[in-house]
C-alpha cells in the first residue's frame, strides 16, 4: 500500500500562507554515561541533501569540527517529487560526494523507505537532514529547523569531543559569552530570512506574500547594518560561530535561486548588501568547510524543477 501523505508538495494552509511540519524525531546523541544514542565512530550516518540550506548546515558543521571520520553521509539526488527525496542511481554521475545510492539499506529508493522500516505507520514529512543510527536501525533526528531548533549541529558541537583530535576539541561554535546573542538573533534570522524566503516563495495568495517578503527584508537589511558595522569578518567577530552558519546557507541561494524562483525580488545580495555580500564571499572562497560543501547545480536543479507549484511546466 502506498503510504505517502497526500500532496507532500504542497505546504500551504487554508490562508495560503506557508507551514512548516514539526519534526517527527528529536533524539540526541550524548555523551553521558549511559546515554540510549552514545557518540561512537562509525555509529551514526548522515541523510543529506546538497540542495537544502538544512541539512547544509550539518555538512559545514561536520567539516567545522573533523567529524568526516567519524559520521559518514550521503547524499540524495536534487529531485524531491511525490514520494520525496530519492537516492540517485548507479547509473547517474551528479556533483558532489557521496550522492550515490543508499550504502546502508539494500533496494531502497527513496528515503521514506527508511522511515518505514523505522516506523511502518510513519505520517510524517521525509524530511534531510536525518541522522540515522546504524546499530540500532532507528532515527536519531530529523531536525529541520521547524522549531528554530538546530539539534543536529548542536550535537555535532560538543557530543562527539571526546573521540576528536585536540585541535577540533577546542572549536566551539556556540560559545557561552555569545550565546544570549546568537539565540536573540537566530529568533529573527529563522523566522524572517532561513524560513521567510519560503514563506514568500510558497505563498499562494498576495497578502501572504506580502506578510512574508516585508519582515524577510527588513531583516536582511538588519544584517546588513550590523555586518557593516561589527564584522570583523564573521558575525560576531573573529571566530565563526553558529550565526554565520545558520545565516550562510540561506545567502548562498538568495540570489542564484530566491530572488527568482521565490520572487524575493525587492533588492538581490550581491547589488544590494555589500556588507553581507562581503561576509559571504569570504566564508565561500576562503573557509573550505563553506565552500566545499555548496552544490549549485543541486541547489539550481531542485528548486526549479521539484517545486511544480510554483514552475508546473518543469519536466
Amino acid at each position: 500500500m502506498d503510504k505517502t501523505p497526500q500532496s507532500i508538495t504542497n505546504w500551504a494552509g487554508k490562508d495560503g500562507a506557508f507551514n512548516r511540519a514539526p519534526s517527527q524525531f528529536r533524539n540526541t546523541i550524548s555523551k553521558e554515561s549511559g546515554a540510549e544514542f552514545p557518540p561512537e565512530k562509525d555509529r551514526y550516518h548522515l541523510y543529506v541533501s546538497y540542495a537544502c540550506p538544512w541539512a547544509h548546515r550539518t555538512l559545514i558543521v561536520r567539516k567545522l569540527k573533523g567529524l568526516e571520520d567519524i559520521v559518514p553521509y550521503t547524499s540524495v539526488h536534487w529531485e524531491m517529487l511525490e514520494k520525496g527525496w530519492r537516492f540517485a542511481r548507479p547509473d547517474e554521475k551528479l556533483p558532489g560526494g557521496n550522492v550515490t545510492p543508499d550504502p546502508i539499506h539494500k533496494n531502497v529508493n527513496h528515503l521514506r523507505d527508511i522511515y518505514y522500516r523505522v516506523d511502518p505507520d510513519y505520517s510524517g514529512r521525509f524530511t534531510v537532514p536525518t541522522l540515522y543510527d546504524v546499530k540500532q536501525g532507528r532515527i536519531v533526528s530529523n531536525e529541520s529547523d521547524c522549531e528554530k531548533s538546530s539539534d543536529i549541529i548542536r550535537m555535532f558541537y560538543t557530543e562527539f569531543d571526546d573521540i576528536l583530535p585536540e585541535k577540533y576539541k577546542t572549536v566551539d561554535l556556540f560559545p557561552q559569552h555569545l550565546r544570549m546573542d546568537i539565540e536573540g538573533v537566530n529568533d529573527w534570522t529563522y523566522n524572517d530570512i532561513n524560513n521567510g524566503v519560503y514563506k514568500t516563495g510558497f505563498a499562494q495568495t498576495q497578502d501572504a506574500y506580502e506578510k512574508a517578503i516585508q519582515p524577510l527584508f527588513a531583516s536582511l537589511d538588519l544584517t546588513e547594518a550590523h555586518l557593516a558595522e561589527h564584522a570583523a569578518p564573521y558575525y560576531f567577530g573573529e571566530h565563526i560561530t553558529e550565526a554565520d552558519v545558520r545565516l550562510f546557507t540561506t545567502i548562498i541561494r538568495f540570489d542564484p535561486v530566491y530572488v527568482q524562483h521565490f520572487k524575493c525580488n525587492i533588492r538581490d545580495v550581491r547589488s544590494g548588501y555589500p556588507a553581507l555580500h562581503k561576509w559571504l564571499r569570504h566564508l565561500y572562497w576562503d573557509v573550505p568547510a563553506f565552500g566545499a560543501t555548496t552544490e549549485f547545480e543541486h541547489i539550481k536543479k531542485h528548486y526549479t524543477k521539484s517545486h511544480k507549484q510554483i514552475n508546473p511546466a518543469v519536466s
